[in-house]
């Protein structure tokens, strides 16, 4: 092998290339700098190649790179030889070098061929901008997306904030809010309505609205939404009463269907107010009235009286002329007298308050009661405690108690007790929205009560009109009470009536208090103190006013209630409902059952059930009568809620007690 190399590499037989060119200069020159720019050419790629692999560590197929380099740099030293031949005839020495670029020539294309489909694959400059073209597009796209996405995101943010809001308003609306379909299906019951109809919100889901409605104002039998009268009608609770409302019905589209927006206001306290109004406009259209007729008519018996009284004297001589004379003198003292009690009750008399002992007038007055009252009426006292001072006219107010006391004794005409009582009375708001022409506050209380016949509720609607009269013709003359009711309202006070036929009648005249140091907004009732419970009630009370007043007091004080207007109805909801654990019922109800029969029959039904009655008597004037037993838990009208309060406890308690 060496020997061959010997003889490859021996160039002394050999002539330089020059010869063959007949050492041409041009030529020799010629082909000597073509040949170096040739390689020096090729010697520049390997190093760029080198400095492109080093520099980009992430190009695939490196090493083809650097095989291509030392195949060029073959290439370049091939040509320097041929430079080299033209005047040293190193033939051998070219033809090994040429054998190596040969070699590495055959390597690097062997290799560059199946390399070939990968490296097609390797995107183009032209295909580089398409995707980058692309790529813009898309991230164009995916901003205008990005922004579509948060404008959406806003938008339901704001939608909830909406509903968020909307949500608010309806659930703490003061009014009734009920949305329901054109099929009448309720969709909505907002907690307003839980409180006006009695229901849970679950409870009327997806049932006809015309279960809230009174029999004869549901709409129509196709049960259609627009079939619902607008304006004022009347509701229908769970426990079957109804109450006055003002309905008004709006529609919308939701999703492409016809939906109704119901609103419900409730119009209990409006109604009492209006007649209360009603009641106050009537008897000061019949005050000024009287006031009127009572002035004109003192006039005539001013003449009438003193031309009866000169006629007397002028007739001494003539004594059967001179009675007719005194008849008439009588007759218009008389009148004179009826006119002095119109006067009082259109607030026109002439009144000097000054502070009254109440206990001191009641006691100063018992003997006039026992030379003028029969001997079968016997009279009583009970006082409160502490000094009582009011603020009115005194002798006004000893004719009005004077009144009361023969009032009450035509009531027990085979006689009866007699109760004059007085203590400090609380005015409350309670009492207010019942008798809103009333102020709050602290009053001086005299109260008047018999045990007679009583009255019915049509007779106190109208007790303190003028003229107005039970009593036969001749025996009265429908003035006193007006009078009363005259005499407190100008002295800024009150007066009531409470009366229950076969139990008797109670009188409340409140007066203006001296020294009351406190008014009603000063004594709080304590709220928090008042013991609360749990339990469900039955309230069996016929007056739709008072039931609604006693149903919400109830509830205040987190009971659930089950109400009824008559015994009958009481009873069947204590026979339909397991739950109930009380009853409070009225004493005296229409329907032929009083609440004493009703707690006996409820008993029967549900063995010691706990009752408490309502009453405007005492216990201890019911037990005398023999209408109650002594251990009969009795809350005495009107009362406040911390007496409502305690009073079902004590309900519950003796009921425990005697179990």
């Amino acid at each position: 092998m060496w020997a061959y190399f010997e003889r490859i590499l021996d160039s002394s037989m050999f002539s330089p290339h020059g010869i063959c060119l007949l050492w041409e200069p041009e030529l020799i020159w010629l082909h000597a700098v073509s040949d170096a720019a040739i390689a020096a050419a090729y010697f520049s790629i390997p190093f760029a190649l080198a400095i492109l692999v080093t520099k980009r560590r992430d190009l695939q197929f490196g090493w083809v790179f650097w095989a291509f380099a030392i195949f060029i740099m073959a290439c370049g030293l091939t040509h320097m030889l041929s430079i080299y031949t033209l005047w040293v005839p190193i033939y051998g020495i070219e033809g090994l070098v040429k054998a190596a670029t040969a070699v590495a020539s055959i390597f690097t294309a062997a290799a560059l061929w199946p390399l070939l489909p990968k490296i097609l694959t390797i995107p183009s400059p032209f295909e580089l901008q398409k995707v980058q073209a692309a790529l813009e597009v898309e991230e164009i796209k995916s901003r205008d997306a990005t922004q579509l996405l948060k404008q959406v995101g806003e938008a339901q943010r704001a939608m909830r904030e909406s509903m968020t809001r909307l949500t608010a308003i309806v659930e703490t609306a003061v009014d009734g809010v009920i949305l329901f379909d054109a099929q009448a299906r309720i969709l909505l019951f907002n907690p307003a309505c839980e409180r006006l109809f009695g229901y849970r919100a679950d409870e009327v889901m997806n049932l006809d609205i015309g279960m809230l409605m009174a029999d004869e104002k549901r709409p129509s039998s196709t049960g259609r939404a627009p079939g619902f009268a607008t304006g004022e009608t009347a509701g229908l609770r769970k426990d079957g009463s109804t109450f006055p409302m003002d309905l008004s019905v709006g529609q919308a589209w939701q999703d492409g269907e016809l939906i109704y927006v119901g609103i419900v206001h409730d119009l209990t306290a409006r109604k009492l107010t209006e007649q209360q109004l009603q009641q106050a406009q009537k008897m000061e259209t019949v005050g000024q009235l009287s006031g009127g007729i009572a002035h004109d008519f003192n006039n005539l018996l001013t003449v009438i009286i003193g031309n009866a009284e000169h006629l007397s004297e002028q007739l001494k001589a003539r004594p059967d002329l001179r009675q007719f004379a005194d008849d008439i003198c009588e007759s218009g003292e008389r009148g004179a007298e009826l006119t002095q009690r119109l006067l009082a009750f259109s607030r026109r008399q002439l009144l000097q308050p000054r502070t009254i002992d109440c206990r001191e007038l009641i006691l100063s007055m018992l003997k006039l009661f026992k030379r003028t009252l029969r001997e079968n009426i016997e009279i009583r006292t009970t006082f409160g405690s502490g000094t009582i001072q009011a603020f009115a006219d005194r002798a006004q107010l000893e004719s009005a108690v004077l009144n009361l006391a023969l009032n009450a004794q035509d009531a027990m005409p085979s006689g009866g007790h007699l109760t004059l009582s007085t203590e400090i009375a609380a005015i409350d708001e309670d009492y207010r929205a019942l008798h809103p022409e009333v102020a709050s506050g602290s009053y001086a209380l005299i109260s008047v009560t018999d045990d007679g016949e009583g009255m019915t509720p049509e007779v106190i609607e109208r007790a303190f009109e003028p003229f107005f009269t039970t009593k036969e013709v001749g025996k009265g003359s429908g003035l006193g009470l007006s009078m009363i009711y005259g005499f407190a309202k100008q002295s800024d006070g009150h007066v009531s009536i409470y009366s229950e036929q076969g139990l008797g009648t109670t009188v409340r005249i409140y007066l203006p208090r001296v020294g009351a140091g406190q008014t009603v907004a000063e004594m709080p009732e304590n709220d928090e103190a008042a013991p609360r419970g749990h339990e469900t009630i039955l309230i069996a009370e016929d007056d739709p006013f008072v039931r609604s007043s006693v149903i919400l007091r109830v509830e205040a004080l987190g009971y659930r209630v089950v109400a009824a207007v008559n015994g009958k109805e009481a009873l069947q909801r204590l026979r339909a409902d397991p739950g109930i654990d009380m009853l409070f019922t009225d004493i005296v109800m229409p329907g032929g059952m009083s609440g004493w029969e009703l707690a006996d029959q409820a008993r029967r039904i549900r063995p010691g059930l706990p009752v408490l009655f309502t009453s405007g008597y005492a216990l201890e004037t019911l037990v005398e009568q023999g209408r109650a037993q002594a251990e009969a838990v009795v809350l005495t009208k009107p009362y406040r809620k911390t007496e409502l309060a305690q009073r079902l406890r004590d309900a519950f308690a003796a009921a425990a007690v005697t179990s």
